[in-house]
């Protein structure tokens, strides 16, 4: 028994002094035929590749766990380095985003590891752009870290295009560089200019932060729009990017992990290696330019003047432009190239240089656009096809009315209704030609332009010039062919008509000269007739204030004779009751007077009304203060009689009431926060005497609205 033992003793000893198997020793056994591991033992710490974990049969997870690219390039990614980029983007003194996490370290593996020629091809433009984007961000006062953002959307290229249509350096689509004023057309794409481009991007950008306040949200509608952004925020009601992050599209979703990547990775572009002998770093040079002023210019001989032997080379100095020339009369440009070019120049003067620089060949002209042709369809017909077939489009141009510009001064009663009429012309018109406010009166003096229309006359053939001219005797000559008496015949005939054309536009302006003199003859009749009205209103409402006094001093009689004072006071209600007009909702100055057969300016003499303006309930009278003369006198001889029974009494003081009392009115525009009761005690006089005078039915006023004041 103890030889047995040390047998197996020496045995055990000699299996471990033995290399083990490879499998044995890291302890994983082959895979099955599925590729599925049958053990669960653990691996070893360094062999993450080949252990595969499974779930056990009793495990609630049925199916592995998914795990997206920017999480797996996370768990890559050696802990170390993850730390140190962590640190160092936290460390960004800006006010763009910089926030770090598992998308952002995905995009700085890209840039520093994978796809580190992109970046280079950056890094060699960087020295050109980047100066011109610090100039004009500093200018409108944004962060300078805003720079990087340009290589987020072209990488440093002036003639990028994406495949939506997005163009230059900061991939302007079309509407917005319109907003932003970049000039587009066939010759010139100013969003390919730097200068102008990064200007404009600077304008909009200023103008989303005023929009969001956040720049994380701003570089996210930059991307995809101001409008999209704010739909999602109204949609979810979150204000913030990440937690708007699962709602927006991928595009946009990548856009601010990418700018921080790209930040970081040309800041610390040194300590990834990305800098090399071999890049082929650009510098900005000085430049000169050459004014074109409205020239044909070529600029492939300019490049061949200057010494270079490829004749595009200009164009990189001058990305905006389209083509290699500019056609004549185009608008001012200036062409940008190196001072160093100068000396290839010499001594030669502009003109003398552009008169080189013209093209070879005429510039290509763009072909007129063609409507589709349909079979069975007739096209549009154009102005200019109508134009050269003498369509029926250049007849109606030929016979369309005309207008004279006429100036008018409105005098005092004019109003826009009566000019409308007097002229043949609408009210919406004359407000359109005059810029004048809807509602407003008009004041005399004001300067206004009336347009109008001339006669239209329908053409006419001459026939008796026509005959005359052809059966006028002509020689006749052996050598004049058919086709050129012909053309003779029709170029007579054209002669003919444009004579008679002359003519009849000559009778035309004859008749207008008539009708505007006959429009001045009757503005002046009408105007003499409306002062002549002014000064006979103005007339009896004096010689009716001194009535109405006489009428109160015969009503102080009213104790002496009880009878004739009644008699008085129905005459005179019944003169004043007889005729006047209250006002409507929906009345206007002009409709009363178009009803009652009366002018405007009558009834603003009638009324003494301050203006063509007229409230709710207001009493018009609709004729002249005639009755009321010859109440005046009946009350005056009765007043007579009392007065003389009067003179014997003792004298004294009769208080009238206050409706019956002679009082001058003053008019007060009701401001805000007035009321009746305020008004009364502003100006002395009561709420009731307020509420008789302006015919209110309650203590309510509106804004704007203007009420007579009684002052004693």
């Amino acid at each position: 028994m103890p030889c047995r033992h040390h047998r197996w003793l020496s045995l055990g000893l000699l299996g471990l002094l033995l290399p083990l198997p490879k499998a044995m020793a890291q302890q994983v056994p082959a895979p099955d035929s599925a590729g599925r591991v049958s053990t669960t033992m653990p691996a070893l710490l360094g062999d993450t590749v080949r252990v595969r974990l499974e779930l056990q049969p009793d495990s609630l997870v049925a199916a592995p766990v998914q795990v997206d690219s920017a999480r797996l390039e996370w768990l890559r990614t050696p802990p170390t380095l993850r730390d140190l980029v962590c640190d160092r983007v936290g460390c960004f003194e800006t006010d763009v985003p910089h926030q770090f996490n598992n998308a952002v370290m995905a995009y700085v593996t890209l840039f520093t590891a994978r796809n580190r020629s992109y970046l280079q091809r950056v890094l060699e433009r960087e020295n050109l752009y980047f100066p011109l984007f610090e100039k004009y961000l500093a200018k409108y006062n944004l962060p300078v870290d805003l720079k990087y953002l340009a290589v987020v959307e072209s990488a440093l290229i002036p003639t990028a295009k994406s495949p939506v249509g997005a163009t230059g350096l900061w991939q302007f689509m079309g509407p917005t560089a319109g907003d932003l004023r970049l000039v587009r057309d066939e010759w010139i794409d100013e969003r390919m200019a730097p200068e102008k481009a990064t200007e404009a991007a600077c304008k909009h950008l200023r103008y989303l932060y005023g929009v969001f306040h956040d720049w994380e949200l701003v570089l996210a509608a930059y991307n995809w729009g101001a409008g999209s952004v704010q739909r999602v925020m109204r949609r979810t009601g979150k204000k913030n990017f990440w937690d708007l992050y699962p709602h927006m599209p991928a595009e946009t979703r990548n856009y601010v992990p990418t700018f921080t990547a790209i930040m970081y990775s040309m800041k610390y572009a040194e300590s990834h290696g990305l800098h090399s002998d071999k890049l082929r770093y650009q510098y900005a040079e000085p430049m000169d330019t050459l004014g074109l002023r409205g020239r044909a210019f070529d600029l492939r001989r300019l490049s061949r003047a200057c010494g270079y032997e490829d004749s595009l080379f200009l164009t990189r100095f001058n990305p905006e432009l389209r083509r290699a020339a500019l056609p004549a009369g185009y608008r001012s440009y200036t062409v940008r190239f190196p001072a160093s070019a100068a000396e290839h120049l010499g001594d030669v003067d502009r003109n003398t240089l552009l008169d080189y620089c013209q093209p070879v060949a005429e510039l290509p002209r763009p072909l007129a656009a063609l409507p589709p042709r349909l079979e069975g369809v007739e096209p549009w017909v154009s102005k200019q096809m109508l134009a050269a077939t003498g369509g029926p489009r250049t007849e109606d141009e030929a016979a369309a009315p005309r207008f004279r510009r006429v100036p008018h001064k409105v005098k005092k009663g004019e109003t826009l209704a009566s000019l409308a009429e007097r002229f043949e012309v609408s009210q919406s018109q004359l407000r359109r030609w005059n810029e004048l406010p809807k509602g407003k009166a008009l004041k005399p003096g004001k300067q206004l332009v009336v347009f109008v229309p001339l006669p239209a006359a329908a053409p006419s053939t001459p026939k008796a010039p026509v005959e005359a001219i052809a059966a006028a005797p002509r020689p006749v000559r052996s050598l004049v062919s058919e086709e050129e008496v012909l053309a003779r015949k029709e170029q007579a005939e054209a002669n003919a008509r444009e004579v008679a054309r002359v003519q009849e536009l000559i009778k035309q302006e004859k008749q207008q000269e008539a009708r505007l003199v006959a429009i001045r003859q009757r503005q002046a009749i009408q105007q003499a007739a409306a002062d002549a009205q002014a000064r006979v209103a103005a007339r009896r409402l004096a010689q009716s204030q001194a009535a109405e006094a006489r009428r109160n001093e015969a009503k102080a009689a009213v104790a002496v004779e009880p009878e004739a004072a009644a008699e008085t006071t129905s005459a005179a209600d019944e003169a004043m009751n007889n005729g006047p007009y209250t006002v409507r909702k929906g009345d206007n100055l002009t409709k009363v007077a178009r009803e009652h057969g009366v002018t405007v300016a009558q009834l603003v003499a009638w009324n003494k009304l301050p203006s063509e303006n007229v409230v709710l309930g207001q009493r018009l009278a609709l004729s002249a203060p005639a009755e009321t003369e010859a109440v005046a006198e009946a009350s005056r001889k009765s007043g007579k009689a009392a007065a003389k029974e009067l003179a014997a009494a003792p004298k004294t003081k009769l208080k009238a009431t206050p409706g019956k009392q002679d009082l001058a009115s003053k008019v007060h525009l009701v401001q805000p926060g007035d009321t009746l009761f305020n008004i009364s005690r502003r100006f002395g006089v009561s709420v009731q005497q307020l509420r008789e005078v302006n015919h209110l039915t309650s203590d309510e006023v509106k804004l704007g609205q203007k009420l007579l004041v009684p002052q004693s």
